[in-house]
């Protein structure tokens, strides 16, 4: 049995003996850092697309709302009992009554049909309450659902509310979210790809070293060894090499993003890579590196076995 020092140094043996290929190949395994760091960063690049257009739309959809508009006959107490048992439905974040006399006086105000209003027998106006969604509901299901409850009151007259666009911003964020996913994989299975390649050219330059080891009683698990590491070693600096690449692309776009929603009144300031989503990212470099390593050591060395 292996003793726990004895096992730990020949881990360690394995990665210096890889960092040292590695360092004498700068050239190599520049380019293929390179090659893994922009083939994580796009779908990362994608992911925060997808991240700050939810956050946009998450300040979009604050402004959702529907307007309920009684019976001209409805009294106003009637109105307030029912503005409060609306304030009580689940996926309702704020209710505000506006009583008829309230809004004739604004119409008054604003419209510039003062003498004609005061020609008119009473107030044609119904009351009206304004119901914005919780952000948990503001999309078109909670939306609907909210709707068809309000409708229902035998006080109601009518309910407006402009969905359309909810819907098609919904779409979009869905559609962002798939194009994530598939960019993901097969840019993960891009890596997988670069990795193996290069482990395959190592082993091929290694093959007689290889060979002599398998002579003297080397297990695979023995040969394979230095090359995960090797894997591990492209992944890890692939993937922090993509935090950079990415956290430089949202520096850049800060302030340009910035305008933009100055322009259009906003105040949305471009989020960039969380600390847990950087480790993420480096880690799953990593994972990537020492699997496509594997991959790749794996089938040669077993070609090399069934040739000796």
């Amino acid at each position: 049995m292996i003793s726990p020092g004895t096992y730990f140094s020949r881990h360690a043996q394995a990665l210096l003996s890889a960092f040292g290929r590695l360092i004498r190949q700068p050239l190599g395994t520049l380019l293929t850092i390179f090659v893994i760091a922009i083939a994580l960063a796009l779908p990362s690049t994608l992911w925060l697309v997808v991240k700050n257009a939810r956050i946009a739309a998450g300040d979009v959809t604050d402004s959702i709302e529907l307007s309920i508009f009684f019976k001209t006959d409805v009294p106003l107490e009637k109105a307030e009992q029912l503005t409060a048992a609306a304030r009580q439905r689940p996926g309702v974040g704020e209710v505000t009554l506006i009583p008829a006399d309230d809004a004739l006086e604004e119409f008054r105000r604003y419209s510039g049909f003062g003498a004609a209003l005061d020609a008119l027998q009473g107030n044609p106006l119904p009351h009206v309450i304004i119901v914005r969604p919780d952000t948990a509901y503001a999309n078109p299901q909670g939306v609907e659902s909210l709707k068809r409850y309000l409708s229902a009151w035998p006080e109601v007259e009518t309910v407006q509310f402009d969905g359309e666009w909810v819907r098609r911003l919904t779409a979009i964020l869905d559609l962002l979210r798939n194009v994530f996913a598939v960019f993901a994989v097969v840019l993960g299975v891009g890596v997988l790809a670069v990795v193996g390649n290069a482990i395959r050219l190592e082993i091929r330059a290694r093959r007689s070293e290889i060979e002599v080891t398998k002579l003297v009683g080397g297990t695979n698990a023995f040969v394979r060894r230095p090359f995960l590491f090797e894997g591990v070693i492209f992944g890890l600096f692939g993937g922090a090499a993509a935090v950079g690449v990415v956290s430089l692309a949202v520096a850049s776009l800060i302030e340009p993003v910035g305008r933009l929603a100055a322009l259009y009144g906003g105040r949305f300031a471009l989020t960039g890579l969380e600390p847990l989503e950087a480790l993420v990212l480096i880690f799953g470099g990593s994972l990537l590196g020492v699997l496509g390593a594997w991959l790749g050591a794996a089938r040669l060395i077993a070609r090399i076995e069934a040739r000796g």
